[in-house]
């Protein structure tokens, strides 16, 4: 499995990704990261970790499909651990963000299996977190083949410029974020005026987003096929520790004072340019 990757990233799609907020990027990872990968999907949807949430709502009372949400699996299980050290993505980000180094922020599985009906709500990530800094994105790796009809996210092409914070909606549907910011506008009555991107990927395909890009995400449609996704967060050069209450849980005090950089046991530093 290769740990750089399998070429260099381009200087177009470092501009599309500054300019637009998200890129899509093809051929940089080796197949047997996605081989890796879905054995260990399958180990912690059996076995989930303290923080996953089931998110499909019509799973019990009608059968529905299934909505797994996991994080901080790099942690506790090896195989996400040889990923986040051993794999080229942080050196992909740390290339698309110009930054001399890459701390991981957390992994995350998003798993959406055929039949599942529920949406992503539009948000973007940042107003999640107890961080805050310009370098901060996502890399979402698909394990499967993603099609507009089987989930593929959907993006507001440049919203990550508008300088707008909106609060976080809880994908389960309730409202236990709080914060400062006003709510998400409806974006989906609005999709004919807007500039939306959607990539279809194969297994081993990726995008990075800002994490101030707005995005959402349909359901599962497809009744034959999976969408696994493996998500990575990073953080790069001026990020800092912002703890607030009332957001996305975290797996553990981070141990640093609030404003330090993140270089921390929880949030190491696993790339440095040169």
């Amino acid at each position: 499995m290769n740990r750089d990757p399998l070429r260099p990233v381009t200087a177009e799609e470092i501009r599309r990704y500054r300019e637009d907020g998200i890129v899509v990027l093809r051929g940089l990872f080796d197949p047997a990261w996605v081989e890796h990968l879905r054995p260990l999907v399958d180990q912690d949807m059996a076995a989930p970790g303290p923080l996953h949430l089931e998110l499909e709502k019509k799973r019990d009372a009608e059968g529905g499909g299934r909505f797994f949400f996991d994080t901080f699996l790099w942690p506790r299980i090896p195989g996400f651990a040889e990923f986040v050290r051993s794999s080229p993505a942080a050196a992909i980000v740390g290339a698309l963000m110009g930054s001399s180094k890459v701390n991981v922020f957390f992994d995350q599985l998003l798993i959406k299996e055929p039949g599942t009906a529920e949406r992503t709500p539009w948000h973007h990530d940042l107003p999640y977190w107890p961080i805050e800094g310009e370098q901060v994105c996502t890399l979402w790796l698909a394990l499967d083949r993603v099609t507009a009809d089987s989930g593929a996210v959907e993006y507001l092409r440049g919203s990550h410029r508008w300088g707008e914070r909106y609060s976080p909606p809880a994908f389960a549907g309730d409202d236990r974020y709080k914060t400062e910011y006003g709510p998400v506008p409806d974006f989906e009555s609005r999709r004919d005026e807007l500039d939306i991107l959607q990539f279809e990927l194969e297994p081993g395909d990726c995008t990075v987003h800002h994490a101030l890009l707005v995005h959402a995400a349909p359901g599962n449609a497809r009744a034959d096929r999976r969408r696994r996704a493996y998500v990575t967060r990073w953080a790069g050069d001026g990020v800092v520790y912002a703890p607030r209450p009332n957001i996305m849980p975290i797996l553990e005090d981070p141990g640093i004072p609030a404003g330090a950089p993140l270089d921390s046991e929880l949030w190491p530093v696993v790339w440095r340019a040169g």
